[in-house]
Parts: structure tokens; C-alpha cells; sequence
């Protein structure tokens, strides 16, 4: 099966520009340089890109709504700010082929004529940091940022900025103002980063993995990114499991793997002794799904359909040996000290939910607080906080009491952790 993000990589090595140009690097880059910036942003609409950060929206369609008409600035900036629990795969990208998705930043500043570009780096990723700074010399060194690239006329400055170490960063309006230097809190929208993004000027906020396919596509063409895809969601995605597997880890597949061949074939099955009873399919802000769902092909809408999110496409395993409320209540926890507390039902609910989570694991748990749980799940759902924070923390929480309830129950009616997380 092609791998085009990560056939080049190679455990402990980071290509350099001269071995990432011996394997068809700025191809893609020399080629964009011959179209219009309106012809490669169609390009990239048509091929069915779909973002990777875990949003899943047209890529390609994000940049259309940038205006190409107006005077001043406009901004490109890669989130690399990848905090999302058991989610693993573009630090990987971005320590193995920096310039991969530096060539991918290129093209797509091109196409929105971006003259500023920004990579917005998790602050813990310091191996990635060593290798991206290397990365964007070598390309200024080479002509390929900078001014007049390849003599045709277009400018364009490339910068690393490590972020603060919140999760909040990951939300792109929260991540423009804390590039701004100030605190990483949402805005409201509209307007939205494409009309008014960083500094108020026009702004597209792209993931690591999504970047690095732009110069696959354009290098080798929409019917081509269309085929490594099994489902109508184009190309190939990585796909991670963590949890009591036998070999947890990413892999580049076709899009639309189910959960059975992640879980069985590359992540090896469960460990001796562990059984399977769900996993949340995209990172720590997705619903579980269970063994009913092991064949729903691993894409946007199969895994929606379901019931959850492809998000990341990161799958965090639950085993049997595990308390699916201190799951939870874990998750909680973190959500909970990530929250930046612009808006009361994030403030407010996420540490309260995470009480009761630690209240029903010491076995001072009542019915009335699954009602709490229950109700909660509800007000700090979609529409009812300023960012999506909170209704992403409380996927995991409502898909536990919806599949495994008869545990929450047990935790009420023996006054313990059955799983002896907690005994006194």
C-alpha cells in the first residue's frame, strides 16, 4: 500500500533537504508554481482533503473563503500544537519529514498569497522544534522561502513559535491570540480566521497532516489521491492505537480501515488476558464505540454514523481489566484543567462533572449524580459553550453512560471501584 506521508521516514532520522529532494521534495512546490493560486486551491477542493486536525472540513473549501482582493497582509499557520490525549501521529510527521509539510505550507500559502506563515508547535515537542528550525534554514538557503521563490514573484517569511503549553492552544482562534501574545482564549465567530484571523487579517489555521499532503496532490493529481482512499473521503490517513494492545502504534493506511484491522492486524489484538470492550476512534474528545461497531470503516461520515467522530483518528482502547468510570473521570480531569474558563459551563461544569466522576470511584457515589451526569452531558453540550472544549468532553463521558451504565450503577450500589481503583 503507498504511503506518501511516511514511506521516506525512517525511525530516528530526519531527512534533510538534499535526501527529501532526491525523493521528488519541492516537485510539488515547482509544479504549484505553474498554476494560478485560484487553480490550486481547486485542485486541492476537488481531491476531497478533508482536515486531519479532527474537524474533517473541506480543505480545499476553507481556503476558497479567504478574499483574494483586498490589500495588506494574509497569514498561513500550521497547528502543530497536538495535545489531544492518545493522540501521537504528527509528531511523528514532523520530526521524520520536516520539510514535507514545509513544501505543503509553501503551496498552500501560495494559493490563499499568504506572505507570513507561522508553525505553531506544541511546547514539549522539542525534538520536533531542533528538526523544523533546521528545516525552514535549508529551505531559505535554498530559495524556497524567502524572496521572488523560484523566480516567480512570490514572497513568503516562515516561522516557529512553540506554544504555552495549553490545550485550549489547539482551538485556532485561541492559538491567533496566544500568537498574539495574548491569553488563549476562543473569539466569538464570525467573523471567522478567514476574514479576520490573526492581527484581523485573513488567516487559514491548517493541522501538521493536513499540510503534508498538499504537495502530494498537486505532484500527482486528484484521480491519484482519490484511489489510495477506500470510502469517498480522499487519501490515506494515520491511524494510531493505544491502550492494552499488543503493539500500539500509528500507521498510514487507506482511508476507511475498519476498527476490527486497526485493533487485530496492525495493533496486534488485545495483550493475554485483556478483552476488548470499546475504544474512542478519534482521541480522548470522541464517543466510544464498542465490538458491535469493529467493522465501521474508520472515516468521517462511516464513523459519525456510528455515532462519534473520526477526530484524530487516534483509537485510545478500553479493556475489560479497566473501570470505564476512572476512564472517564481521568479524561475529566484533564478537560477540566485545560478549560480557560472563558465561558461558565466549561468553568464551571467540567470540575464539577470531574467531582462527581471522583466521588463515584471512592464509593460515595449516589443515583442523583448519575441524573447530575446525565444532565450535565446535556448543558455543556453543542451550542451551549463558547468553544467546542466542552461538548468534546463530554463525548466520552455520555457514550460511557449510554454503553456501560451497569458499571456507573455499581459503583452506587456497592459503595466502591469494583475495579479497586479507590478502597479505603
Amino acid at each position: 500500500m503507498e504511503a506518501p506521508l511516511t514511506s521516506n521516514i525512517k525511525p530516528g532520522v530526519s531527512l534533510d533537504i538534499k535526501t527529501y529532494e532526491a525523493t521528488g521534495g519541492y516537485q510539488g512546490l515547482r509544479k504549484a508554481m505553474q498554476m494560478t493560486p485560484q487553480e490550486v486551491t481547486a485542485l486541492v477542493k476537488e481531491s476531497n482533503l478533508r482536515g486531519r486536525g479532527g474537524a474533517g472540513f473541506s480543505t480545499g473549501m476553507k481556503w476558497s473563503f479567504v478574499p483574494m482582493n483586498v490589500e495588506g497582509p494574509k497569514y498561513l499557520i500550521c497547528n502543530a500544537d497536538e495535545m489531544e490525549p492518545g493522540t501521537f501521529k504528527d509528531r511523528w510527521l514532523l520530526e521524520g519529514n520536516p520539510h514535507q509539510l514545509i513544501e505543503g505550507m509553501i503551496i498552500s500559502a501560495y494559493a490563499i498569497q499568504a506572505t507570513t506563515s507561522f508553525v505553531f508547535l506544541r511546547w514539549a515537542y522539542k525534538q520536533a522544534a531542533q528538526e523544523i528550525r533546521k528545516a525552514i534554514a535549508e529551505a531559505y538557503a535554498a530559495g524556497y522561502l524567502g524572496n521572488n521563490i523560484l523566480g516567480r514573484g512570490f514572497h513568503l517569511e516562515m516561522h516557529l513559535h512553540t506554544g504555552v503549553g495549553r490545550y485550549m492552544c489547539g482551538e485556532e482562534t485561541a492559538l491567533l491570540n496566544s500568537l498574539e501574545g495574548k491569553r488563549a482564549v476562543p473569539r466569538a465567530k464570525p467573523p471567522f480566521p478567514q476574514i479576520s484571523g490573526l492581527f484581523g487579517k485573513p488567516t487559514i489555521v491548517n493541522n501538521v497532516e493536513t499540510l503534508s499532503y498538499i504537495p502530494h496532490i498537486v505532484n500527482k493529481g486528484i484521480a491519484w489521491f482519490q484511489s489510495l482512499s477506500r470510502t469517498g473521503d480522499g487519501g490515506t490517513k494515520i491511524y494510531g492505537v493505544s491502550g492494552r494492545v499488543n503493539k500500539p502504534g500509528a500507521w498510514e493506511l487507506p482511508m476507511g480501515v475498519t476498527m476490527r484491522e486497526l485493533l487485530e492486524e496492525y495493533a496486534g489484538g488485545m495483550q493475554h488476558g485483556y478483552s476488548f470492550r470499546g475504544a474512542l476512534p478519534g482521541g480522548a474528545s470522541t464517543d466510544f464505540l464498542t465490538s458491535a461497531h469493529l467493522d465501521v470503516p474508520m472515516d468521517f461520515t462511516s464513523v459519525a454514523a456510528a455515532g462519534s467522530r473520526l477526530g484524530t483518528g487516534t483509537m485510545v482502547v478500553l479493556d475489560d481489566h479497566t473501570c470505564p468510570v476512572g476512564f472517564v473521570h481521568n479524561l475529566e480531569h484533564f478537560f477540566a484543567q485545560e478549560s480557560c474558563g472563558f465561558c461558565t459551563p466549561c468553568r464551571e461544569g467540567l470540575p464539577w462533572t470531574e467531582k462527581i466522576l471522583y466521588a463515584l470511584e471512592r464509593g460515595e457515589g449516589t443515583e442523583e449524580d448519575l441524573e447530575q451526569l446525565d444532565l450535565h452531558t446535556r448543558l455543556l453540550g453543542p451550542g451551549n459553550t463558547f468553544c467546542a472544549l466542552a461538548p468534546g468532553a463530554m463525548e466520552p463521558l455520555q457514550s460511557a453512560l449510554k454503553y456501560f451504565r451497569e458499571d456507573f450503577e455499581q459503583h452506587v450500589h456497592e459503595k466502591k471501584c469494583p475495579y479497586g481503583n479507590y478502597t479505603h
